[in-house]
């Protein structure tokens, strides 16, 4: 097992920075409202919830009514924040001493931050200023469906494997994080055995969720799992064939920044290099000829 990174200079865990949670409200009687080009967005597409924030406007289509700025991969403020987010945090909270971080829905009539809570920002996007022949996203009748599959993402995928490998000589906790992955993995692939998506018959917010975590899966948390481990993830075809048929999609692989997720992953981690590594389960880099450049770069090494 090859030890390349140091586990004895982890940083300090800091607690983290209340959510800013204002809403886009439908009409004029709400203070924030939907208006084309009232509002930016700053995302750092190294940040799995600043990428998919970023699919989802790409799938939307509202390059023409909502702006965005992409921040560096790795934060470059105080307490981990973001120099070109100070001004909008200080204008939503006079004093404002916290970790200025994106992803930032920004008003661009007052410079406040509206929101930097990814499931609040991606709902106002869809519900707010989706429609016009774009996907529905977020349909009214699978909106619990969609949440608890969020659930399932964010708890039984990303934390369980980010709890496997962290757990060290703790064989016990690392087969516990290992069975709820796998598990997970597993629900999911009976769920695409019955289609191509997740929820009904047209893709959602669920399937958006789902693929970053499994590129997050597949580009930063093998790294510190076991072989092994790496191959009981990789046996599950459906879904990986559902992340390259994803892949496929220029909204979704224009969006994609290997090297920024690989220099962030690199800026944040102390964990060990495990046997994981050289599993690469599938080729993020083929894409389509007809893609941009930025989805052909580099695997992270």
């Amino acid at each position: 097992m090859s030890t390349s990174r140091s586990t004895t200079s982890a940083p300090p865990v800091r607690p983290p920075e209340p959510a800013i949670r204002g809403r886009i409200g439908p009409d004029a009687d709400h203070g924030f409202y939907p208006v084309a080009h009232r509002y930016h967005l700053y995302l750092s597409l190294s940040c799995p919830g600043c990428l998919r924030i970023a699919v989802t406007h790409a799938l939307l289509g509202l390059d023409d009514r909502i702006s965005r700025t992409l921040l560096p991969p790795v934060p470059d403020g105080p307490g981990a924040g973001y120099a070109a987010l100070r001004a909008p945090y200080e204008a939503t909270a006079h004093g404002y001493r916290g970790a200025a971080r994106a992803p930032v829905l920004a008003d661009r009539w007052t410079g406040r931050v509206v929101s930097n809570h990814t499931p609040d920002i991606l709902r106002d996007l869809c519900l707010r200023f989706g429609g016009a022949g774009g996907p529905d996203l977020y349909p009214a009748a699978a909106e619990r469906e969609i949440r608890e599959l969020d659930l399932l993402c964010e708890r039984d995928i990303g934390a369980a494997a980010q709890r496997a490998g962290q757990a060290g000589g703790d064989d016990a906790s690392r087969a516990a994080a290992l069975d709820t992955l796998l598990g997970a993995l597993g629900a999911l692939e009976e769920r695409l055995a019955t289609g191509p998506h997740l929820v009904g018959d047209a893709l959602t917010a669920a399937d958006v969720h789902l693929w970053v975590t499994l590129v997050q899966l597949d580009t930063v948390h093998r790294w510190h799992l076991d072989a092994e481990a790496v191959h009981r993830i990789a046996a599950h075809p459906r879904l990986w064939a559902f992340a390259r048929r994803l892949l496929a999609n220029p909204a979704f692989a224009r969006q994609l920044r290997l090297d920024e997720i690989e220099r962030r992953h690199h800026h944040d981690c102390r964990g060990l290099e495990a046997a994981g590594a050289a599993v690469q389960i599938i080729d993020w880099t083929a894409t389509d000829d007809l893609l941009a450049s930025p989805a052909r770069q580099r695997r992270p090494r």
